[in-house]
Formats: structure tokens, sequence, C-alpha cells
């Protein structure tokens, strides 16, 4: 499975936020304070193995055809009782 990571900023990342804030600077200091935290987060981002990414997948389809089955049932019982309440359709 994916390693343990704590999703905590880094404190390189928080003293950088920290002083942008304190300091008044131009409007394109926080876009490019946002990309720079953009990029750190990037950075933490793990990527999954072949048999993992099978597993997740198999996974969803599974659960997308559960809830097909379902919605598929719900449908099909409320057309049954239209026909019953309101009659054949003509």
């Amino acid at each position: 499975m994916a390693a343990n990571v704590i999703d905590e900023p880094g404190e390189e990342i928080v003293a950088a936020s920290k002083q942008a804030r304190s300091e008044k600077r131009g409007p394109f200091a926080g876009i490019i304070l946002f990309l720079k935290q953009v990029v750190a987060e990037l950075k933490k981002v793990v990527t999954p193995t072949r048999k993992e990414l099978i597993n997740f997948t198999l996974v969803v389809l599974v659960f997308v055809l559960i809830m097909m089955g379902l919605v598929y049932g719900v449908d099909r019982l409320f057309a049954w009782l239209v026909v019953l309440v309101f009659g054949a359709p003509v």
C-alpha cells in the first residue's frame, strides 16, 4: 500500500507563508507563493504501483456496477408503483 505520509506543510513552507503575510508585497508575490506551495504539495504525491492501480480500478468498477443495479431496481420499482396507481399505460 501507499506509504504513511503525514499531510502537514513543511516548516519552510509555513515560514515562507508567515513571512509573506507579515510583509506587504505586490499582487504577484501571493501568486508566486501559491505556486511554490502547489509544487511542494505535488512533491508529496505518492504514485500507486501497478498492482494498487489495478486493485483501485476494480473496486471502482464493482462499486459503479452495484450502484447501477441499485438505481435500476429502484427505477423499476417506481415504474411498477406508477402503473399500479394510475393504471396501465395507453
